[in-house]
Order: structure tokens, then C-alpha cells, then sequence
């Protein structure tokens, strides 16, 4: 059952269509052009300028907009992007970011005594805080699983969840790109393998979404979330949250408001008085994004990937944390050895090489230690371009040089 107001809503939908296009009218991705690369798109401002001209549209009559015209929009919005990502608009929800997201899968999961979670060690920070801190207060077991680097095929990570995962797992919960290690993880056989297992699966794709051609209700995940606000490019404050339909009735949100009761898009859609314009100026980054082709964008990003990796595997005579086909917009180069000390890395000695690239280079690039290497993680987005890693390569090179003084 649906919120009362909600039920006409799928009807007047199409008439937002024009409305949308009336208010975007200033703010369409088509005036002020700029190089990103080999692109000719408009200038990113634009997309942040999108969210401006919501709040100023919304403090003109505040009463009006919430009252009347707030839900169609959200509604609109919502089929938009579910569209976008391959799944549909009745599964899907928006949330502020994936933290809150994996917040209301893992709280909503009737974990007892004698039940596990599984994940490995490359999830998210947070969410292993968060799994640790359920699991504890409810009296269930959480299996950690390491993986060991460099992998040298993804054939690794299959094998480790094939041996390792327990007959009547209550939950697993993976990665699509870890943020610490950016490895493509191969969903499909790990998913297959969790099912026949009976155990449920929640995706955290925080870095998937504007990176892989999301077609989510055919990842075949019970739960699958992803920001907007990351390489999609949207304002902050912007994901979603997938739920196979079966299980839509079983989640509870964190926010309990008026839609409580009335079905899971109705439970979500709002969640008290806040600024819902990072929501609504999707509409204008879904122009972009289909404006430009999400093909055309992907393109870009994995030429790039590939001539950087090449250039600072080269400049370096280091290698690769696991194989190229697992990468997309991020990559982990190793260091070269001379910068760790005592032949085993850690992150005290990460920090230090990191704040160094910053207060010396002006270079803000993560670095990482994994398998006891250090790792730079590169990103790569269309606004990048090669010289920026050939800057960071001489400013690594200069830093090694010193350190053999």
C-alpha cells in the first residue's frame, strides 16, 4: 500500500516533464564550454550551479513547494535515474549518501546469536565499524576474510568466498571497487556463489556508479547501493538504494516520518523538512551524463587509466596491486621500495610520503599500504589529463633520488 499522496503521483509525472524543463531552462548543460581533455563539454560549474537555482526556486515560496510540488518532482527524479542504472523506480530510493544506506540494510536484518556476516578486508572502514558494532550488540559472529596482495587474477577472490563462506550466512558484504585497494570485484560469481549458500548480499558500489555501466536488477544483489556525489559528479548530499521487491517490506529506514507504513518508496521519499535540492539537481547531471554518453565518458577514463599506469609503472620499475582488467577509474601503483622503511610498509609510513606530495608537490593522492608495499591510488576522471601524473611521477623519482642520497 502507498501514501495516499503518492498514488496519483505516477499519473502527473509526465507532466513534470515540461515544468523540469522550464526551471532548467538557465541551467542546461549547453552554454559556457570548456576543455576537459578531449571533450568539448560545459563547464562544470554549471552542474554545481544546478543545485543554487533549486534552493532559490524553493525560498521563493517554501509552503508551496512542499506542499505541492516537492513529491511529483522526487517521483520524477527517482524513474530518471532508476532508468539510468537499470532497474525499476519502485526498487529503488534516494538517500543522502551510502553510509546511510548500508545503515538501513544492516539494521534492518534479524541477526540473533549464531548467526555470521561475512566480508572481507578490503570493505569500507565504516562499514566494518558498522557490521562490528551490530554484530556485537545482537550476539552474531562476523567473519573477516583477507585477501592477499598483489592478486595476480580475479579468479583469487572467487576462490577465497567459495572456500571460506558458510552454508546459512545470514549476510555477505562486498565492495563493487574497494576505496582502499580499487579493484573491479567479479560480482557475478561471488553473488552465485553467496545464494546457493542462502546467504543474502549487500553491494556497497559507493565508486561504481558513473564508472560501470550499472544495469542493477541484473547484478542479481539483494541490496546494492551508490553515491551520486562521486564520479557521477552530482551535488553532495546524493545516492540510491536498490531492493530486490521481496525484501523492500523486511527493511526498515533509519528516519521514521509520515510515509511509515505506506510501502518503501513512501517510507523514504521523506524523511522530515531538509534541502532536497542535491536530489533534484539530478535532473540536471542526467542531461549531462546522457548528453555527453556515458560510453564516450568511459572511453576517455580508460585510455587515460591506461597511458598514467603505464607512465608511473615505467618512470617507478614497480607494478600493478592486482591485473589491469580489474581496474576502472582507479588504480593502485606501487611505490618504489627504497621509500619504505625496513622492507615491510605501513601506514605511519604512508601518512608521512602523503602529507610530503602535499606540502612539497601540491599532489593530493592517497597512498596506501597493502600486502606490506606502498600503493599510490590514482583517479581518473574526464577533467584529468596525462601531464598530472607525469607531475606526479617526477615529484616520486625526486623523493626517491633523495632518499638514496
Amino acid at each position: 500500500m502507498e501514501l495516499p499522496v503518492l498514488q496519483n503521483l505516477t499519473d502527473k509525472v509526465d507532466l513534470l516533464k515540461s515544468t523540469v524543463a522550464e526551471k532548467s531552462r538557465d541551467i542546461q548543460v549547453t552554454s559556457a564550454r570548456r576543455d576537459f581533455g578531449s571533450f568539448h563539454s560545459s563547464n562544470v560549474q554549471e552542474l554545481l550551479r544546478a543545485i543554487q537555482e533549486w534552493q532559490v526556486h524553493i525560498e521563493r515560496q517554501p509552503l508551496r513547494f512542499y506542499d505541492r510540488e516537492l513529491l511529483p518532482h522526487l517521483v520524477f527524479v527517482t524513474k530518471r535515474l532508476a532508468e539510468f542504472v537499470g532497474c525499476s523506480p519502485t526498487d529503488l530510493v534516494l538517500v543522502p549518501n551510502v553510509t546511510m544506506a548500508m545503515n538501513c540494510v544492516v539494521r534492518s536484518q534479524d541477526l540473533r546469536q549464531g548467526d555470521t556476516v561475512f566480508m572481507l578486508n578490503v570493505t569500507y572502514g565504516a562499514v566494518k565499524k558498522l557490521l562490528k558494532e551490530v554484530c556485537e550488540n545482537r550476539g552474531a559472529t562476523l567473519q573477516e576474510e583477507s585477501l592477499e596482495f598483489p592478486l595476480l587474477e580475479p579468479s583469487q577472490i572467487i576462490t577465497k568466498v567459495e572456500e571460506s563462506l558458510q552454508p546459512g550466512t545470514k549476510l555477505a558484504v562486498f565492495d563493487h571497487i574497494p576505496s582502499n585497494a580499487a579493484f573491479i570485484n567479479p560480482l557475478s560469481e561471488i553473488i552465485d556463489i553467496c545464494h546457493k549458500r542462502g546467504t543474502k548480499v549487500l553491494i556497497d558500489g559507493a565508486h561504481a556508479l558513473g564508472v560501470m555501466d550499472l544495469k542493477v536488477s541484473s547484478i542479481g544483489a539483494d541490496y546494492y547501493t551508490s553515491n551520486c556525489h562521486k564520479w557521477f559528479c552530482s551535488p553532495k548530499g546524493c545516492a540510491f538504494l536498490y531492493v530486490k521487491q521481496e525484501l523492500q517490506n523486511c527493511l526498515q529506514p533509519l528516519v521514521i516520518s509520515h510515509g511509515f507504513g505506506f510501502g518503501f518508496s513512501s517510507e523514504y521519499i521523506w524523511t522530515g523538512l531538509k534541502d532536497y535540492s542535491a536530489f533534484l539537481a539530478l535532473h540536471t547531471v542526467l542531461d549531462f551524463w546522457e548528453s555527453v554518453g556515458l560510453e564516450r565518458i568511459r572511453g576517455y577514463i580508460n585510455d587515460l587509466v591506461s597511458q598514467a599506469v603505464d607512465l608511473l609503472v615505467n618512470r617507478w620499475k614497480t607494478g600493478l596491486l592486482v591485473p589491469r582488467e580489474m581496474i576502472g577509474s582507479m588504480a593502485c601503483v606501487r611505490l618504489p621500495e627504497c621509500l619504505f622503511k625496513y622492507g615491510y610498509a605501513n601506514y605511519e609510513q604512508a601518512e608521512i610520503i602523503q602529507n610530503v606530495l602535499y606540502s612539497r608537490y601540491n599532489i593530493e593522492v592517497p597512498v596506501k599500504a597493502l600486502g606490506g608495499k606502498l600503493y599510490v591510488r590514482i583517479s581518473i576522471h574526464i577533467y584529468n589529463e596525462l601531464k598530472q601524473y607525469q607531475k606526479l611521477a617526477d615529484a616520486i623519482e625526486e623523493m626517491t633520488q633523495e632518499e638514496a642520497r
